[in-house]
Formats: C-alpha cells, sequence, structure tokens
C-alpha cells in the first residue's frame, strides 16, 4: 500500500525561525550559485533570514508567514503582505527545497497566498523574481502569473535585484 505522507502548512511561529533560517541558507546556496554572486547571496540571507529580521516580521501585523512540512519536516516557506498600493498583495517569498520541488507544494504555498489576498480584497498578486531564475520564471507562469514589468533595485552593499515584476489575479 503506497500511502501519502501528511501535509501541513500552517502560520509560521517563532520555533520555527531557526528552521526556516537554515532551510533558506540551502535553498540559497544550491540554486542561486548560479545567478547572483556568492557575496550577494550571503548578503541579501543576512538581510533577509537573520533571527531577528524574521522575528521582527512575525511581530508585524498585516504579514503573513507560512510554513509547509511533509511528515513534519519543513519542505517550504512563504510570506506575504499588502504592497502599499491599493487592491495589491506582495507573495515576498516562496521557496521550495531542492529535493521536494516540482510536487505541488508550490502551487499549495500560491494559493494560500491567494486565498489572503481574496479575504484581504486583493485583485492582485504580485511577486519580483530574478530575470536569470528561469526555472521559477517557468513555475510561475504555470501558476497563472504573467510578466508585467523589469525593474533594476539597489539593495544596498553594492548589489542590485535584476527582476521581472510578475502578477497574476488570486
Amino acid at each position: 500500500m503506497n500511502s501519502t505522507p501528511p501535509i501541513e502548512i500552517r502560520p509560521l511561529v517563532e520555533t520555527d525561525i531557526e528552521t526556516v533560517g537554515q532551510l533558506a541558507r540551502e535553498i540559497w546556496r544550491a540554486h542561486y550559485a548560479a545567478i547572483i554572486s556568492g557575496p550577494q547571496i550571503e548578503y541579501m540571507l543576512d538581510e533577509r533570514y537573520a533571527p531577528q529580521v524574521l522575528r521582527a516580521e512575525l511581530e508585524r501585523p498585516g504579514l503573513w508567514w507560512d510554513l509547509l512540512a511533509v511528515d513534519g519536516v519543513c519542505k517550504a516557506f512563504s510570506s506575504y503582505f499588502p504592497s502599499g498600493h491599493a487592491g495589491e498583495m506582495k507573495l515576498d517569498k516562496l521557496y521550495v527545497h531542492p529535493d521536494s520541488q516540482r510536487r505541488g507544494y508550490g502551487g499549495r504555498l500560491i494559493e494560500r497566498a491567494c486565498g489572503v489576498a481574496r479575504s484581504q480584497g486583493c485583485s492582485r498578486l504580485v511577486l519580483a523574481v530574478n530575470k536569470r531564475n528561469a526555472h521559477a520564471i517557468a513555475a510561475y507562469h504555470k501558476h497563472g502569473f504573467a510578466i508585467e514589468q523589469a525593474v533594476v533595485k539597489d539593495i544596498g552593499g553594492g548589489f542590485v535585484m535584476d527582476d521581472y515584476i510578475m502578477v497574476r489575479t488570486p
């Protein structure tokens, strides 16, 4: 008998901070090495996943973090918040461990973000994705996103993000 392990999506809590930070480091170092420089990877990890940054985000009203666990093991996570533009939610983070990709986990997290966006009266879900991240761009297209524009954003430390802004209706 082939049983499917239980999949749980739940809000991130403080006790998950170390797990998510470690998962982010593992994913980023494996995936982004062919896309951005090692120093930029480390800079962005420190800026986005330091424990104090994650703690502050968990305390911020109107910012959602979701963790997806398979058989109790964290395999993916996402975060999203109202962008500041009327009717728009930003999917800020969506990462799935390489050994768990192509199993629908990213899609589940996107649909959860869409549900929150709808409940908040949003008619647009937007995200930024590196222009050289062909794998993620293809996945986002598969889930109904379309490229709306290209942007280059200075993120400090001598680094920029060279991204596409992608949009879909939640």
